[in-house]
């Protein structure tokens, strides 16, 4: 299936030579090979490559300029240019138009002559094919919404599973569980942020950041659930106390996957923890230990419901999820 970036590329390119063949510059497909090379994936980042590959041939045709005057068209000239504007190109952090800078430079080798009129024609050169690359990236970008929306499900759907095996291990610490949609929900976060990143510039005119938080808020609370999972290997014995947390647990499967953050399952914690001091205390070592580990999975989840309140704060005048 071609992309939208390689029919993209395809009408720069032709657009490119077709407009310096109507200008009159030559080598007119130099002109379509510049635009190649300016199209990118998104909006900013399109800029920045146009921005650097301009500035970069503008300095090496200056460099080039001034070696060819003072050493003549040799082949070892090039070698001078190579090894005087390269570096810093590096250095001005113009790396990604060395290329665009080394056409344009073997363009005025090749012509064997550095006059005003070879100049204006390779500076039409660049305009003319990074401009219509600038033009294509910045025309259309695919948009990154639904494929955001869907992970996003997904990544709640599988929080919703994880808590659900949690719930069924204090039930049943016999219970097996592979941990898979652990790595699965650790695979679409990292998704969402590289995708999040890449609506963010796309948007030049407005700036939003609700999909980069809210994946940032995700990767913080698979943190606290790794953490989670590490506490409740303690839980060997089912015990009172792990049960009414399991129930706690069950009511965050859907609650997780809310739109708004009602706090619920923050208030029914908090009445838990009530509960739990006016139980009789432990009556064996192993009572404790399990008893112990069931209140700092709540104290655990307490950090995890935290996180999104956090988030809640952030973005004003909208609500959260847990």
């Amino acid at each position: 299936m071609i992309g939208i970036r390689v029919i993209k590329t395809a009408i720069a390119g032709l657009a490119a030579i077709y407009t310096a063949i109507y200008l009159g510059l030559e080598p007119a497909l130099s002109a379509g090979l510049l635009a190649i090379l300016g199209v990118e994936v998104t909006r900013m980042r399109g800029i920045r490559n146009v921005a650097s590959r301009m500035m970069a041939s503008v300095l090496g045709l200056f460099f080039a300029s001034l070696i060819f005057t003072l050493f003549g068209f040799e082949i070892w000239s090039l070698s001078i240019f190579i090894l005087i504007a390269f570096p810093i190109l590096t250095r001005l952090k113009l790396k990604e138009g060395i290329v665009t800078s080394s056409v344009i430079v073997f363009h005025v080798f090749e012509r064997q002559e550095v006059t005003m009129s070879l100049i204006g024609n390779e500076i039409m050169l660049l305009i003319t094919g990074l401009g219509w690359a600038t033009v294509l990236n910045m025309l259309y970008m695919p948009r990154e919404d639904h494929k955001l929306k869907e992970l996003r499900h997904q990544i709640e759907a599988t929080f919703s599973t994880i808590f659900k095996e949690l719930a069924q291990t204090l039930q049943n610490p016999r219970h097996v569980w592979n941990g898979e949609e652990l790595l699965q929900a650790g695979d679409l976060i990292k998704q969402g942020l590289d995708r999040s990143s890449t609506y963010q510039e796309n948007r030049l005119w407005r700036y939003e950041t609700y999909w980069r938080t809210y994946f940032d808020m995700r990767s913080q609370q698979l943190e606290s659930i790794q953490q989670m999972l590490t506490l409740i290997a303690f839980v060997y014995e089912k015990v009172p106390q792990g049960l009414l947390l399991a129930d706690v647990l069950l009511k965050l499967t859907e609650e997780v996957k809310s739109d708004v953050y009602e706090g619920a399952v923050e208030r029914e914690l908090d009445e838990l923890e009530e509960r739990y001091r006016l139980m009789p205390l432990p009556q064996t070592r192993e009572e404790f230990e399990v008893r112990a580990a069931v209140l700092q999975l709540c104290h655990e989840l307490e950090r995890y419901l935290s996180i999104a309140k956090r988030w809640k704060k952030r973005r004003k005048g909208k609500t959260s999820v847990a």
